[in-house]
């Protein structure tokens, strides 16, 4: 099913019965990786799975969105489902997307899977010294252009113009005074071995959170995927 809003077809599926469920995927996923996790929750609760805009199903944004678009895209979309008071689970970005959401938003719990709330603080490479330097000179920045394609992250590489830009605005928000006027319980799962998402992040938002509580797993920045029936089971129990 799509709806359609800001000017972007919006791909979702919906099933089960009982309180609402949303669940946000992780940057270039889609409905399917998170679709585990709706499986195992079924048979209480009614399961909202989207492809966010740009991946999936879902169009691009027209214009590179930030973090306040895809929230304003998520409220948009729980108006028109009718749904109140939900149940937020978002992995990495799709998490960042939740915090955001739930900071001024009523919900009834929020989950969260290895999402980082601070921009990661990395030296500049030769590379990126290089291309920032040509970028200022004239008639240089095609080549800049392209040179983007060649340095900084797989995600950043393989995304397309647009899309290219919406990682940066969506990894340059901070937030971490935004997570802590959330109100609702808060359940924080992440993985021991995540590289992508610092485990401080974790203890920062369970120690400034009004109502958290982190529980760390053996696994990946997958590990909710990774422990899938012991998540499930713990899960089932928080919410």
């Amino acid at each position: 099913m799509k709806l359609k809003i800001k000017d972007v077809n919006v791909n979702y599926i919906q099933y089960g019965e009982g309180k609402d469920v949303i669940l946000l995927h992780g940057w270039k996923q889609n409905i399917e990786m998170m679709k585990p996790i709706g499986d195992n929750l079924a048979n209480k609760f009614k399961i909202t799975i989207l492809d966010l805009p740009g991946f999936g199903e879902s169009d691009e944004p027209l214009y590179p969105w930030d973090l306040n678009d895809y929230k304003e895209m998520l409220e948009i979309l729980i108006a028109k489902l009718k749904i109140n008071n939900p149940i937020l689970i978002g992995h990495s970005f799709g998490g960042r997307l939740a915090i955001n959401y739930s900071s001024n938003n009523k919900i009834e719990k929020l989950v969260l899977f290895g999402s980082p709330i601070r921009p990661e603080k990395k030296k500049d490479s030769l590379k990126v010294k290089t291309l920032k330097t040509l970028k200022k000179l004239p008639g240089m920045s095609g080549i800049a252009e392209e040179m983007k394609k060649h340095i900084g992250s797989r995600d950043y590489r393989n995304a397309s113009k647009i899309m290219r830009q919406v990682l940066v605005n969506v990894v340059n928000m901070d937030l971490f005074e935004t997570a802590k006027k959330i109100k609702a319980p808060t359940l924080i799962i992440w993985g021991d071995s995540d590289t992508e998402a610092n485990i401080e992040d974790a203890k920062l938002l369970e120690n400034n959170l009004q109502d958290a509580a982190l529980i760390v797993l053996p696994g990946t920045h997958y590990a909710y995927l990774e422990n899938l029936l012991q998540v499930s089971s713990i899960l089932n129990n928080f919410l």
